[in-house]
């Protein structure tokens, strides 16, 4: 292994582009091996989404405080690359944009890795928490232009973690605390110039959590633009998790006046995504087109902040359009779908007396 090792050219790029390629099969199987470690991993899909639409530009720092492996750092990485065309340019990109933070040690070395193998020579990654600094000595050097991340959710943080944040805001819920972090790091709006802005996954829960939640929100929609919820559907983190998950997009030049949402649909046919069947980049491909030109449709509508602020800060709103052509469906269809349910069950009814005859039988 040593010698083969060895006998690899690592100032040669074709060599190196296969190398990373392998190293991100590995990392795959790896990640799909995790069972419940595999808390860190977001499909490619999903980051090559949120890095397409937020659009990261050269010279802009970009961060990623919950890491895992790097995913959205090296796609990052490679969306500027394509902005460079001087040396000056490729220097920026190396020594000055690409950020991040994993306090857990196999994925900070997993992550330093793939970057290496993605030809970043000097990985800026902090093997910390990223929630160990109080939030009120962040200042305008913490602070970034572009922030994009999956952070983990459902996990619990220990008690010297939450006396980082505000008495009236401190929570198990380690999202929320990421959540409130991200809003503190993002860069404010200086001269003429619009603030930093970000993309995250969240948790459903987020969305229709009240107390700690609801005073976060309030938070994101009175100092932020909140512009964007894209909805995805079940499945999309199979087989870690089966929680329903959505992606926030917003930017440090609020108020937010009103939110647009659009709901990713499943493929004809299908219920969920699966381990075997997941989400695929080009399943996004509508809703990038309608990301730069947007009108409601069947899957995208739009909702007034006054709305939200009234329901208290509960941003969990369901596609009206799905309702109304659940409620519009023909009569015909109706019966035709209590008919076929029916038949299901009748059919499922004769298997188990079936079973329950032949388990006489066999004692008998």
């Amino acid at each position: 292994m040593i010698n083969r090792v060895n006998a690899i050219h690592f100032t040669s790029s074709e060599e190196m582009h296969t190398l990373s390629h392998l190293y991100e099969s590995l990392l795959k199987e790896m990640r799909d091996a995790a069972g419940d470690s595999g808390e860190f991993y977001t499909p490619r899909s999903v980051v090559r989404f949120i890095v397409a639409v937020v659009d990261p530009k050269l010279g802009e720092k970009v961060l990623d405080p919950a890491a895992g492996t790097g995913g959205f750092l090296v796609e990052s990485f490679g969306h500027i690359k394509k902005q460079c065309k001087l040396v000056e340019d490729y220097d920026t990109l190396q020594r000055s944009s690409i950020y991040g933070g994993e306090a857990k040690p196999l994925p900070y070395l997993l992550c330093q890795m793939n970057l290496l193998l993605h030809e970043l020579e000097y990985p800026q990654i902090d093997p910390g928490n990223s929630l160990r600094f109080p939030l009120r000595e962040m200042g305008a050097k913490d602070r970034v232009d572009v922030i994009m991340t999956n952070p983990p959710f459902g996990g619990e943080e220990e008690p010297g973690i939450l006396g980082n944040f505000p008495d009236d805001k401190r929570t198990s819920e380690t999202a929320l605390l990421f959540l409130q972090l991200l809003m503190r790091r993002l860069r404010k709006p200086l001269g003429g110039e619009k603030g930093g802005r970000c993309g995250m996954v969240v948790p459903n829960g987020t969305l229709f959590g009240d107390g700690v939640a609801a005073r976060i929100k309030k938070d994101l929609l009175e100092e932020f633009n909140l512009h964007t919820i894209v909805r995805l559907p079940k499945g999309v983190f199979a087989p870690y998790t089966d929680i329903e998950t959505n992606l926030l997009f917003f930017e440090r030049n609020g108020p937010t006046k009103e939110i647009w949402y659009y709901e990713l649909p499943l493929p004809e046919g299908r219920k969920q995504y699966t381990k075997t069947k997941p989400l695929r980049f080009e399943e996004f491909t509508p809703a990038i087109e309608w990301w730069h030109d947007r009108e409601e449709n069947d899957h995208a509508w739009r909702v007034p902040v006054e709305e939200v602020t009234a329901n208290n800060y509960n941003i969990d709103i369901k596609n009206p359009n799905r309702a109304k052509a659940e409620e519009h469906r023909l009569p015909e269809e109706i019966v035709r779908s209590i008919i076929e349910k029916e038949k299901r069950i009748l059919e499922l009814m004769q298997e188990v007396e079936a079973e329950i005859k032949r388990g006489l039988e066999d004692g008998a």
